[in-house]
């Protein structure tokens, strides 16, 4: 049975889609954007309506649950799922929740509570620090065409964004060793952990790259290869290749279990090894699948019943 507050959630909610964003009661003049979160344990959608602060590109984000005890639920999903669904007005996108940490936290509560005071009374309230989390649309990355014509431009696209996404977190995770040589000198060992950003942004790829491969081994390579006998070999390497990099992608994702941070040296270990298998398949696939893509049209039309004429195909 629902809970007074799962109901005036739904009551919110069904007002914001209705009215394209605007709501009233005590949310009535103020910024409000509805957070669709994965649940950490029962892998099911939850859609939150919450408030939020604008700081540049970023939406900022308060895990008060009004100043209570414990973090809200949404933000433990976002810990386990940092892919997370965005409505805001009549807008929707996804992005990815980075909680802020240290000096950053900092600073961007105070720019929160500057322009919405009430999240101080909140902070007030309970001994725990509450959570700032910052909502990154991620950048569209040079070189990927907006449009796709064809499903092998639809591939490219992926995987361009593929490269991109794990290039951004080799390159964070690179600057986190430079850090620490240039405080503690050459040759020093890393800071212990990676840090709340490095985390987040890896379990995002991990999640995007492990949604692209599952799709490709249920629809696409059975669908071609029934239309493709010849490409038989093909298909069981690219699978097996599909094996290979979730294995890694399952060694990255258990050393960013806990909250305390990975182990710098091997996480970038796993990092170089994942780069390497990963470019190596993406390589392979485009060479041998891109000139087949190219024949069929993105987005799929309609399926075209047994017998149709070819020319209305």
């Amino acid at each position: 049975m629902p809970t007074p507050a799962t109901s005036f959630n739904q009551s919110v909610i069904d007002e914001f889609r209705a009215n394209g964003g605007k709501v009233g009661g005590p949310f009535e003049g103020g910024d409000l954007l509805l957070l669709t979160t994965t649940g950490a344990k029962s892998g099911k959608e939850h859609t939150t309506p919450l408030g939020f602060v604008r700081e540049g590109d970023l939406l900022l984000l308060v895990g008060s649950n009004l100043g209570g005890p414990r973090h809200p639920d949404w933000y433990h999903n976002i810990l386990a799922h940092p892919t997370v669904g965005v409505e805001l007005g009549t807008e929707e996108f996804e992005a990815i929740a980075v909680p802020a940490e240290g000096q950053r936290r900092d600073r961007l509560f105070a720019r929160i509570t500057a322009a919405e005071p009430g999240y101080g009374d909140y902070q007030a309230r309970t001994s725990r620090i509450l959570p700032v989390v910052a909502l990154e649309r991620p950048a569209h990355e040079a070189g990927i065409p907006q449009e796709a014509g064809n499903l092998a431009e639809k591939m490219q696209q992926v995987h361009l964004w593929l490269r991109g996404q794990l290039r951004h977190v080799r390159d964070e995770t690179e600057a986190h060793f430079a850090a620490t040589a240039a405080h503690q000198g050459p040759g020093a060992p890393p800071a212990p952990g990676l840090g709340l950003q490095i985390r987040q942004h890896c379990l995002a790829f991990c999640e995007a790259l492990e949604f692209h491969h599952t799709s490709e081994d249920a629809h696409l390579f059975p669908t071609m290869a029934g239309y493709h006998p010849e490409l038989r070999e093909t298909f069981d390497r690219l699978a097996e290749e599909h094996r290979t990099v979730a294995r890694i992608q399952g060694e990255l994702a258990g050393l960013l279990t806990g909250l305390e941070g990975a182990d710098p040296e091997r996480f970038r270990a796993e990092l170089a090894r994942m780069s390497e298998e990963l470019t190596r398949h993406l390589d392979y696939e485009e060479e041998a699948l891109l000139p087949i893509l190219a024949e069929l049209p993105w987005p799929p039309g309609p399926p075209v019943p047994p017998g149709q004429p070819e020319a209305v195909k």
